[in-house]
């Protein structure tokens, strides 16, 4: 049996999570607490990520990329979310909205900013959800028309990861008519006249990355900025999505791995009642529920990253279940783990507080779980194929 097809790592996967394992643990574990307590974006720390190769893990070695695999990107994300899933979830967004400039650019455009993407020193952020325009990402109304050799940018996006901090705009608007097919991707400087930023959300967690609205009036990008065919801008999104699903399931089993560990712990510290609570056969139950989730979760999610990465036709159910399960049994684990700590569960001397409020959003971005359940749902219902 190939390797590819085992549950097992091969040595060049090992080896790629021991970096980002060593990375997290230098890099993260020192600061997390107060990046999020704080609300500061690490640019310094993702920059050295970039230097890992972490910035562009499945972006073309041609434009300064890892050329990782899916899975080997997956592998990467969960160690970096083991210890702070807010970083890591930009990290993975970035990748996201890296890869699409990657691989639709014209040549130019690659040229320009793949090597400063790919190794961080550049960041980039994903913008499809708009203020009216969220699960029903179709119906976007920010438009771009054509005038000359420019694409004149309007309209407003909301919820945008590293907005404010960021380079580059990887921007879904509508440049025809109604429906997905109206809309195109752009790539879009940060930083051209027109754009202005909201104020920085105060959100549950994934403080350590600002998320803003953006407005763009009269914005003139050159027509050189489009990614792929005008009118293709949906189709990319999705596909931009299907791998963006499984890095966000990946901060999942991150942040439930890291959960699991801490509970572990505590278990064999804290004594009740005489005898360590590892003694207490519910507690042990529990613990033994939330290991077996979490294995289950992370078969599926390498699974999926392995139907990505062959190119399989249900690649993105396979995500879309991925997705689903992992943030839903990542949050649970989450949870659980709280509550083993009792009350210093709940207070921010202990990591799994933070984690918990992380690990939440996962169940709403990249698409919600009910979106999941649509996505699957049609599939089973539209199609004879079985999920295998």
């Amino acid at each position: 049996m190939s390797h590819s097809m085992t549950t097992e790592l091969d040595e060049a996967q090992q080896a790629y999570r021991e970096a980002a394992r060593d990375f997290a643990q230098a890099e993260l574990a020192p600061h997390a607490a107060r990046w999020d307590a704080e609300g500061i974006f690490p640019r310094e720390a993702i920059a050295k990520a970039g230097e890992l190769g972490f910035c562009g893990l499945y972006m073309d070695p041609e434009v300064g990329g890892s050329g990782l695999s899916r899975l080997d990107a997956a592998v990467v994300i969960e160690e970096l979310a083991n210890v702070d899933p807010s970083t890591a979830a930009y990290i993975s967004i970035h990748n996201m909205a890296s890869w699409m400039v990657a691989k639709w650019a014209q040549e130019s455009l690659r040229a320009e900013w793949g090597a400063d993407l790919s190794s961080g020193s550049k960041l980039a952020s994903y913008c499809l959800t708009e203020p009216g325009a969220g699960s029903d990402a179709a119906s976007l109304k920010t438009s771009a028309v054509r005038d000359g050799d420019h694409y004149v940018l309007n309209g407003s996006k909301a919820f945008i990861s590293g907005a404010g901090a960021t380079e580059l705009l990887v921007v879904m608007a509508r440049t025809g008519g109604a429906g997905a097919g109206g809309i195109s991707a752009i790539a879009v400087p940060a930083d051209l006249p027109g754009i202005s930023y909201g104020r920085k959300e105060e959100k549950m967690g994934w403080n350590s990355q600002p998320t803003r609205g953006i407005t763009f009036e009269n914005v003139r990008v050159p027509v050189s900025h489009l990614l792929g065919e005008e009118g293709s801008g949906f189709k990319l999104a999705m596909k931009g999505l299907d791998g963006g699903r499984i890095n966000i399931a990946a901060c999942s089993l991150g942040a439930a791995q890291g959960a699991v560990d801490a509970a572990r712990r505590y278990m064999g510290e804290r004594r009740q009642f005489g005898k360590a609570l590892s003694e207490f056969q519910a507690l042990q139950f529990k613990l033994a529920d939330m290991a077996t989730q979490l294995v289950a979760a992370r078969q599926m999610v390498h699974t999926a990253a392995r139907k990505l990465d062959a190119g399989a036709g249900d690649a993105n159910v396979w995500c879309a279940m991925a997705k689903r399960f992992a943030t839903d049994a990542g949050f649970n684990i989450c949870n659980d783990a709280l509550q083993i700590h009792g009350g210093y569960g709940y207070i921010r001397e202990y990591p799994i507080e933070r984690l918990l409020r992380d690990s939440r959003v996962h169940q709403i971005l990249e698409g919600t779980n009910e979106i999941m359940r649509v996505i699957v749902a049609r599939h089973l219902l539209n199609t004879d194929e079985e999920l295998r």
